[in-house]
């Protein structure tokens, strides 16, 4: 499975088209821009997933434009170059200055347009080439690779500009309909998913459930307190409190105990 990605309709039709004709491609997923392509990172399309869940990244290979408006495929390139694994990189573009740089970034080619099928099956054959050698250590340790420990990141628009936030630096998460505000010590970023969407996909990189409208990192809270509504959560140096609901004090308590414990 791969990813294609290009602002340009005729571009990305023509990209497209050639990956459709190489034998070797079973599954191309199409992005508008750069924003659109990291989106795949925590998609919940059944393949991405099930190859998230496997420890994959979540496509084999991305076949990107360099020129776009607001985020570039260069800046989107480097959030998948620094996955644990990560994809592999291809660039088809018209700009052929910017060679050196996508090979330092560690791209096995770099396609100039217009796409041609015979050139892009040579550049196919080079990220097979790429994924047999990443293959080939994981089948010598006599299992599959481990689920990747890296950071997610979030894409959050602002003002027409993209900001990319990692996951590691929110502190809680706070619903607000079918949106969530993401809270860092830099301030707080609004994004279009659901609350319940972000808690199946970070429970497992420490964040819990305490309440309807609250998601919070396990290690940020320093204290679990009576209140005059019910239990409080104390998150950081008194930076905050945060209501728990009765429903979510029994498995937070737990939670809590585990986490001491294992620390």
């Amino acid at each position: 499975m791969v990813l294609a990605v290009d602002d340009e309709p005729h571009g990305l039709s023509e990209l497209v088209h050639c990956l459709r004709g190489n034998p070797h491609i079973e599954r191309i997923l199409a992005a508008n821009d750069a924003t659109e392509a990291l989106r795949f990172l925590g998609s919940e399309d059944a393949q991405v997933k099930e190859r998230r869940d496997r420890g994959l990244p979540p496509v084999d290979a991305v076949f990107a434009d360099l020129q776009m408006p607001g985020l570039s495929g260069m800046e989107m390139s480097r959030v998948f170059a620094s996955l644990k694994p990560a994809p592999v990189l291809v660039f088809v573009t018209g700009h052929p200055e910017e060679a050196v740089d996508a090979f330092d970034l560690g791209a096995v080619d770099y396609v100039l347009k217009p796409c041609k099928q015979e050139r892009l099956d040579k550049a196919i054959k080079r990220v097979l080439t790429q994924l047999q050698a990443t293959a080939a250590p994981a089948a010598a340790s006599g299992g599959a690779a481990q689920p990747k420990a890296d950071d997610e990141v979030i894409a959050v628009e602002l003002a027409g500009n993209t900001k990319l936030i990692p996951r590691a630096s929110v502190r809680w998460v706070e619903a607000q309909g079918d949106y969530a505000r993401l809270f860092t010590n830099e301030g707080s970023h609004l994004v279009r998913i659901p609350l319940a969407q972000l808690e199946e996909r970070w429970e497992k990189a420490g964040f819990v459930r305490i309440h309807r409208s609250y998601l919070v990192a396990l290690q940020l809270i320093t204290e679990l307190r009576m209140g005059q509504g019910g239990y409080q959560v104390v998150i950081g140096n008194e930076e905050k409190l945060l209501p728990v609901s009765r429903r979510h004090t029994r498995e937070l308590k737990d939670r809590l105990v585990g986490s001491s414990r294992n620390g």
